[in-house]
């Protein structure tokens, strides 16, 4: 990845950590481990998605807290996030 990738990766992975509830703060499932990053470039912007993967926590393969959670960012190449559109059916 590029720099300007690795701070949009960071901008975002940030924001999804801070909106995780203060109570489960030390739970493995609250924490970077549990999250995947995948990033993308459009037209100058980063687009960032953000899933969680609870195996990685010793849940079972394919085990989620919530169907099909993930969210999305929209990031400049400074790390500034310009959006979020958060995915939960």
């Amino acid at each position: 990845m590029d720099g300007p990738a690795v701070l949009a990766a960071n901008a975002a992975l940030q924001r999804v950590l801070a909106s995780f509830p203060k109570q489960d703060a030390g739970a493995c499932e609250s924490s970077a481990r549990s999250l995947d990053v995948v990033v993308g470039l459009e037209g100058g912007i980063y687009f960032v998605r953000v899933d969680r993967r609870l195996d990685r926590c010793g849940w079972p393969m394919g085990s989620q807290l919530e169907f099909d959670w993930f969210e999305l960012y929209a990031v400049s190449p400074e790390g500034k996030v310009l959006g979020r559109r958060a995915f939960m059916p």
